[in-house]
């Protein structure tokens, strides 16, 4: 059975704690943030235009979350695209539509301000996580490259 968020909207400092709890979800092997560091990040965020961290509750639960970067382009017309991360919806809560909520909340978000295309990547390989992103309407259609800097943490 579907269950519908009560509310999305974008995060504010006062969700902070949810967040870290839903994030060890995501990593539990990263550190645990400072509150002042997530404070002060959330805050650098939400000072560039359409971006944000995306929020679904139930009840006053953050139950998935999805951070979105509105990034101005210089071609494409001048169409700015967006970036989703930290993708993640709450164990307990997930098989029942409220990602695919979000995410599809998020989708019109950046097609309103003009994105001319929206990238999400994922690290996982499993069949589950894969078939998500493609009933969320993501297509699997170019190679993609990264390169990850080793944090002092990590080694």
């Amino acid at each position: 059975m579907a269950i519908s968020a009560s509310t999305i909207r974008l995060a504010t400092a006062d969700d902070l704690a949810g967040l870290a709890i839903l994030y060890r979800q995501l990593h539990p092997d990263d550190p645990v943030l400072r509150a002042d560091t997530l404070k002060a990040n959330l805050a650098r965020l939400a000072v560039m235009p359409g971006s944000g961290v995306f929020i679904a509750l139930v009840d006053t639960q953050i139950v998935a979350t999805v951070t979105v970067a509105i990034v101005p382009n210089l071609t494409r017309g001048g169409r700015p695209f967006a970036l989703l991360e930290n993708v993640v919806t709450h164990a307990d809560f997930r098989n029942q539509g409220l990602g695919r909520h979000l995410l599809s909340t998020v989708i019109d978000h950046a097609w309103l301000a003009d994105c001319y295309k929206i990238m999400l990547l994922t690290s996982s390989e499993k069949p589950e996580v894969l078939g998500f992103y493609a009933n969320c309407g993501f297509a699997n259609t170019n190679t993609g490259f990264e390169m990850r800097r080793v944090s002092k943490w990590q080694e």
